[in-house]
């Protein structure tokens, strides 16, 4: 009962700052509190539960890393023109008759390399709904065409925070689940493409607006050069080596190449790498302005929190009877399918990729292990779960950022195809991919 009341106070408090416009931190907090003292009513010394949270939080620091370094990078990328690079070369390729299907493959490639969600739909999105708004393409149509695209890549990608976040808090081996959700997301990506191509013919656009041509090209000297960031996010995870040397190759690539490419100062490029960048001409601010490692700080402060409930949950076993509830739903519904109603209801509560995904290995860890499963199935279906379905609430951060970015409404998720097709085909297929299970 005491657990339970901890859990009201924790989701009331997350309601109430997304009402009121506050930081969830505030609620993350609340709740590190009521968890801590239902620990103490369990005959835990304080102490001891501070200890456990300590242990769990030391574990995440290398996704605190990370998620730092991408702060860097995404405000470095747009400083050095590597963003712009794929930007305008990508819209040089629209072809009006395919341009919903040109605009899916474009996302699926940039949220891929770039490995969020958030800067591919502040940059290439606003662009591409700029264009069907002036060529008369159905925009709720273009966004989702564009929201899937984006959540391709921030799935699936060696460089997207949530895969990092979901191999480490799992402690599976990331490349390994890239391979996975590659598998896994095959059916999925060929149906879209499938969709994406019929509404493509059936919503021609009528022609290109130059002017966004222009604008780009007149401020960033668009070379070659500035693929060579690229190169280490793409190449040295194949190669086996740490993520963090290839942030770090990314980061002092894409740092010169602002410098001696782009002509930007020295000093002003380390101050886009920290603050965020900012063009000097006024058509690009509300496209490429952002990123800069002060952007991370608040996600990083969030998993922080989040992951030290997690050392909690483990060291009082307080989750016992909610995993018992949960194995008993498993042995009804299936794993995966259990794993789905549970990521849905948090990712409606919590509006967050990352305390869905956490709540979910917290709470299903346990059931999963005595069924059998190795942590790679959970992770999987962690990743075909909470880190997709969350962007499919309009209220969540997932969804309502993208839409702010692209000026359009919920309305948008209907065409999100993706988004939706990835735990379904997941859950008629996953027997194909887990055959000993």
């Amino acid at each position: 009962m005491v657990l339970v009341a901890a859990f009201v106070v924790f989701v009331v408090a997350m309601l109430a700052c997304l009402v009121v416009g506050k930081s969830i931190v505030i609620a993350l907090a609340i709740g590190f509190v009521a968890f801590t003292a239902v620990g103490v009513r369990q005959g835990f010394k304080t102490k001891q539960i501070l200890g456990m949270a300590w242990g769990s939080v030391k574990e995440s620091i290398v996704v605190v890393e990370i998620w730092l370094m991408i702060g860097l990078l995404t405000g470095l990328w747009r400083a050095s023109g590597t963003i712009t690079f794929f930007v305008y070369y990508g819209i040089k390729m629209v072809t009006p008759p395919i341009f919903i299907l040109l605009a899916f493959i474009m996302c699926c490639i940039l949220s891929y390399i770039l490995g969020t969600s958030f800067a591919v739909s502040g940059t290439l999105g606003v662009m591409l709904m700029a264009l069907a708004n002036s060529a008369g393409v159905n925009p709720l149509l273009t966004a989702g065409a564009i929201m899937s695209g984006i959540y391709f890549g921030d799935r699936c990608s060696p460089a997207s925070s949530s895969a990092i976040l979901v191999a480490n808090i799992t402690g599976t081996d990331l490349m390994t689940n890239v391979k996975g959700m590659f598998k896994t997301g095959m059916i999925p990506v060929i149906i879209s493409l499938i969709i994406y191509a019929v509404l493509s013919v059936r919503n021609p656009m009528n022609e290109v607006d130059s002017s966004i041509m222009d604008a780009l090209s007149g401020d960033f000297n668009l070379t070659p050069i500035t693929l060579v960031p690229v190169a280490f996010i793409v190449i040295l995870p194949l190669l086996r080596l740490d993520i963090r040397w290839a942030f770090i190759g990314g980061i002092v690539s894409s740092y010169f190449v602002g410098v001696f490419c782009q002509h930007v100062s020295f000093i002003e490029c380390a101050k886009f790498a920290i603050l965020g960048f900012t063009p000097t001409s006024e058509s690009l601010q509300s496209v490429l302005s952002g990123g800069g490692l002060i952007e991370m700080i608040e996600s990083c402060i969030i998993v922080t929190i989040a992951c030290s409930y997690s050392g909690i949950f483990a060291g009082t076993d307080m989750l016992h009877e909610i995993q018992s509830l949960l194995q008993e739903a498993m042995g009804r519904t299936g794993k995966f399918m259990a794993m789905l109603i549970l990521s849905l209801f948090t990712c409606c509560i919590f509006c967050s990729q990352t305390i869905s995904a956490m709540l979910c290995n917290d709470l299903m860890r346990k059931p999963y292990e005595e069924s059998g499963s190795d942590n790679y199935e959970l992770a999987m279906d962690i990743e075909n779960s909470a880190i997709m379905v969350c962007a499919l609430f309009p209220w969540c951060i997932a969804a309502s950022v993208p839409f702010a970015m692209l000026g359009v409404g919920g309305g948008a998720i209907a065409y999100s195809y993706l988004l939706w097709l990835v735990p379904v085909c997941y859950f008629f297929t996953k027997r194909i991919w887990y055959k000993k299970k």
